[in-house]
């Protein structure tokens, strides 16, 4: 039997033995008289721990350390029930640890996430889905998503109710513009979980990729073409030695631009190999870019008013044929885009321990929406234009990844109809 029973059983058992002695003593009302004050007593004593008990309830916070003192059988419920609100407690604190650690990891995860309710109000989210959609994860709570995320494809992806593809908008944060794919996941009671993920940089990579294989398949197929035709008259017409000398030289011109095209494709592929370690001297930068020169002379045929300014004779640590491949492009473009009589500068000098190379020349000029772009392959600002030169379209290219293997940086400033300067910085720990 437990113990409060026990006790109970034990008052009424007393209170009626003496209440028995006293009936036999001093008569029925005594002993009545007796009977009703001990179990006023008893009432008293309930009733004052149950104000204590109901007073600690209607506290805002309840702790183990302020619940009242009882005596009797209260002092074990009030054990009891401190105990129960320690192991309580305990497990909250163990529970906010745990809200507070998934909240930490969720924050830290490179996808946004955003927690919805049936009716698709949101619950939480993440700093990332901040960023990725705009919300507020201490201003929105509780608002409907749709509210925040204003565009037509978002509420008919949520209408559709088919989450098995993820949606891919384009949203503008910080004057940016990027792109971002949602997917949302059931779970729970129709519950939903919103992922957001940035795949700019994935979009721009694929969007480059089709662009490559377009721009690849389109630059070997002028130079076949024209080849194909020429041996195809050349082997079913009859010519004359003046076509023949033509057809023939406009087929040698053919295949020496595909010859460089698949030699600047395969000098990149080796460029882009993690394996392909570059094997570091020290380049003689002077001896190096007067070599430069003449072949740059030589292309200009006498056009071009070329200058070269060497105010260090420092040495640079490098690979020379990566060096002298990235100098060369960016000559040979500063060639092919200066008009004739031009004027074009290469200078090598050190400025607070770098060392800086530039070529600047008084051609046609670059606008400022192209800059950005001149690097990546087979970009070009004008087709037809960059076609005449003769150059592969990628150079810049070229010129980019040499640079990234010698921990260098490319920096281009231009002006429509005034020129273009492209300076390389390298770093103080390869100058010596």
């Amino acid at each position: 039997m437990p113990s409060i029973w026990k006790r109970f059983v034990y008052i009424v058992l007393t209170t009626i033995f003496f209440s028995s002695a006293f009936w036999i003593l001093f008569g029925p009302i005594s002993s009545l008289l007796l009977f009703g004050v001990i179990m006023f007593w008893v009432a008293t004593h309930h009733v004052f721990h149950l104000v204590a008990l109901d007073r600690w309830l209607l506290l805002p916070k309840k702790s183990s350390s302020n619940i009242p003192a009882g005596t009797s059988e209260w002092d074990d419920v009030f054990a009891h029930l401190a105990r129960y609100v320690r192991q309580h407690s305990h497990s909250k604190e163990l529970l906010s640890l745990a809200l507070e650690r998934m909240r930490n990891v969720t924050s830290a995860m490179p996808d946004g996430i955003v927690l919805l309710t049936e009716n698709d109000h949101i619950e939480w989210c993440n700093p990332i889905a901040e960023d990725h959609l705009g919300i507020s994860s201490t201003l929105d709570i509780g608002q409907q998503i749709t509210h925040l995320v204003r565009q037509v494809p978002f509420f008919e992806y949520l209408a559709a109710r088919n989450f098995s593809k993820p949606l891919v908008l384009n949203q503008t944060r910080r004057r940016q513009k990027i792109i971002i794919s949602l997917q949302l996941v059931p779970y729970g009671f129709n519950q939903k979980l919103l992922i957001s993920r940035d795949i700019t940089r994935f979009e721009k990579l694929e969007t480059m990729r089709r662009d490559f294989i377009a721009n690849v398949s389109h630059e070997l197929r002028t130079p076949l073409t024209v080849i194909s035709g020429f041996l195809d008259t050349l082997t079913h017409e009859e010519t004359t030695p003046d076509f023949d000398k033509r057809a023939l030289t406009l087929m040698s011109e053919q295949a020496l631009r595909m010859q460089s095209l698949v030699e600047d494709l395969l000098a990149l592929s080796r460029l882009e190999n993690d394996q392909n370690k570059i094997n570091e001297t020290n380049v003689n930068m002077p001896e190096l870019l007067n070599e430069i020169l003449r072949d740059a002379q030589s292309l200009s045929t006498g056009k071009h008013q070329i200058k070269l300014n060497v105010t260090t004779q420092s040495q640079l640590l490098g690979n020379e044929s990566e060096l002298r491949s990235a100098f060369s492009n960016l000559i040979g473009n500063a060639v092919r885009y200066t008009p004739e009589g031009g004027e074009i500068s290469i200078q090598w000098q050190e400025e607070n321990g770098k060392g800086i190379f530039y070529v600047q020349d008084s051609g046609i000029g670059i606008e400022a929406q192209h800059i950005p772009r001149l690097t990546e392959r087979f970009y070009r600002v004008d087709t037809s234009r960059s076609r005449e030169t003769g150059g592969t379209g990628l150079g810049l290219a070229i010129v980019k990844h040499v640079l990234n293997r010698h921990e260098a940086d490319l920096e281009i400033t231009s002006e429509v109809g005034k020129g273009s300067r492209f300076s390389i910085v390298f770093p103080a720990k390869r100058m010596i």
